[in-house]
């Protein structure tokens, strides 16, 4: 038997039980997988309050996590007992500190970099790869508007971004977390609470507008972050955290220059196996030469994750927060 945070109903913090789980063998094509750490991601609580289904309840919360392999399903020929792994992927199930899941979910990772970096970095990295390199592929001496610059995801990309030769934007809710968008390669930094977000960057960028939003806010900034594109700019919106963005009639892409939108998933860029290790590797990449510094800024008990969701909720975090078993 083993322990993990569970939920029989959809609700709040208070629905997520530390229970016993019985785990089993691994069927073929799977691993048996013990965490050394968990990661916390918004899709969490998206999960947690059923605005992305899970297939049954009760179920185990999570997407991502790290740790060794303890047995191996028939059929692997890729990984052995032993091995350090990392994943960031359906089934969900991450919550617990043994855990069963397919394979060819599952990556392995370089000696360097340790469990704990690797759950903080593994669902957060993968994102800010595919938002930057492949949905909206940033070269240098792009502006790009990036919303919750201080997040997990937002420190990421703010910090490839201009590895990248971008000059990054970024909206942050409090002078704390702007000092730390700057130390994390933000260009220029917006405290929302105080400034108007559009008004700013048409100032920063001569009136001429990004060429890509990142959002993942959604509700409070959507409407906004059009009006901050430049003719034929994307809008990118990966996120829900204030809320499901608004319905708009599509005409007003057309009227505000011929813009794009897309809402992507991670999901489906890491679908193919030979993406998800491509991702990874450009991400181990990154990370591995100094040019992103993943930065583990809170860490839980996992039999606590509810505070930690609360305290996500509450946009009380910065950085990634880690869940150790």
């Amino acid at each position: 038997m083993a322990k993990a945070i569970r939920i029989h109903e959809y609700g709040g913090p208070e629905v997520m039980r530390w229970e016993e789980v019985e785990i089993g063998e691994p069927g073929p094509g799977q691993l048996r997988v013990r965490h050394g750490a968990v990661g916390l991601n918004y899709i969490d609580i998206y999960h947690r309050t059923g605005l992305y289904s899970l297939p049954a309840l009760p179920w185990t919360l999570g997407m991502e996590g790290a740790g060794q392999v303890e047995a191996v399903g028939d059929g692997v020929s890729e990984f052995k007992v032993g091995d350090r792994v990392a994943y960031a992927s359906p089934p969900v199930g991450a919550y617990a500190e043994v855990r069963l899941i397919p394979a060819d979910r599952v990556v392995a990772l370089p000696t360097a970099i340790d469990d704990r970096t690797a759950a903080a970095m593994m669902l957060q990295g993968m994102t800010a790869q595919f938002l930057l390199r492949r949905t909206y592929r940033v070269q240098a001496g792009d502006t790009i508007l990036l919303h919750a610059a201080a997040g997990g995801v937002g420190l990421l990309i703010s910090q490839w971004a201009r590895h990248l030769g971008a000059t990054v934007i970024g909206t942050v809710g409090s002078d704390q977390k702007a000092e730390l968008a700057r130390a994390h390669g933000c260009h220029h930094v917006i405290v929302y609470s105080r400034e108007n977000f559009v008004e700013r960057v048409r100032e920063v960028t001569d009136g001429q507008g990004v060429a890509v939003v990142y959002d993942s806010v959604g509700r409070e900034t959507f409407m906004g972050s059009l009006d901050c594109l430049r003719p034929l700019g994307m809008m990118v919106s990966f996120g829900n955290a204030s809320g499901p963005a608004p319905s708009f009639e599509p005409g007003i892409l057309a009227a505000k220059g011929s813009l794009f939108l897309t809402r992507p998933t991670l999901m489906t860029y890491t679908a193919k196996r030979a993406d998800l290790l491509a991702s990874a590797a450009e991400l181990f990449d990154v990370v591995g030469h100094g040019d992103v510094r993943v930065e583990i800024r809170q860490t839980y008990p996992l039999a606590e994750a509810a505070q930690a969701h609360r305290a996500l909720e509450a946009r009380q975090t910065t950085g990634s927060t880690v869940l150790l078993p």
